[in-house]
């Protein structure tokens, strides 16, 4: 069985081109955040998911945030 392996150069061509799909990927959509937090409030969500972990913290916010609207009569449009 014969392999082949890519020679240095041609594997800085693929890294570039990679690099240059995903920054084209990445520029295609902006990202807006659906909440504008205050830099208070995301200074203590990063400070919490360093103590208590991202999946414990994320998984509260989205308790709460889900609570919050519940409260509210949102139409069920489609």
């Amino acid at each position: 069985m014969m392999k082949m392996k890519a020679s240095e150069e041609e594997s800085k061509r693929f890294d570039k081109a990679l690099d240059e799909f995903i920054d084209l990927f990445n520029n295609l959509e902006s990202d807006v955040p659906v909440v504008q937090f205050t830099e208070e409030v995301l200074e203590k969500i990063e400070k919490a998911m360093e103590q208590y972990g991202v999946e414990v913290i994320e998984e509260r916010i989205n308790k709460v945030v889900e609570e919050l609207l519940s409260w509210l009569e949102l139409n069920e449009e489609k």
